[in-house]
């Protein structure tokens, strides 16, 4: 068996009235949030995901239920932090991961810094081994139309 192990993860949640929007631990002041049943940070449900499939441990519906009462509003870098300490309690190690935001708006380009210093810190690890980066749809899709936010993630793991 390998070495190394690369996962990819993926998100979308629907944007709503009266709900914060949090991306990749960040709070924004902005109209509308993600409806979800933790805070719906599709960054950090996407790095969740990528991290849980390069380490084989399912996926983040499966560790965080989205009927289970305590995960409720939760934190998604709280959940971060648990699912990367069952991919460490597993034997892996992240060398690093890159996020991408799909979205015609928010822009990120003034916090992204802050983005991936607040992923970093849940998992632990050094921010370069963290990136994020945004991208649109010219206006198309679902992103495109301002219904919703989704994101990419992949993530390589090493043998601890």
């Amino acid at each position: 068996m390998s070495d190394l192990r690369v996962g990819i993860g993926f998100d979308a949640h629907a944007l709503v009235e009266g709900v914060p929007l949090v991306l990749g631990g960040v709070s924004f002041d902005h109209p509308r949030g993600l409806a979800g049943h933790s805070d719906g940070d599709v960054i950090a449900h996407a790095l969740i995901d990528a991290l849980l499939g390069a380490a084989n441990l399912g996926d983040i519906g499966s560790l965080f239920p989205s009927g289970d009462e305590q995960y409720r509003g939760a934190s998604s870098l709280d959940l971060l932090w648990e699912a990367y300490r069952e991919v460490r309690e597993a034997g892996w190690e992240l060398v690093n991961a890159d996020c991408v935001l799909v979205a015609e708006e928010p822009r990120i380009g003034d916090v992204r810094d802050d983005m991936r210093d607040r992923l970093s810190g849940a998992l632990s690890v050094d921010p370069e081994r963290v990136s994020v980066r945004a991208t649109t749809t010219d206006l198309l899709g679902f992103t495109g139309r301002g219904e919703g936010l989704a994101a990419q993630a992949v993530a390589l793991l090493r043998r601890a």
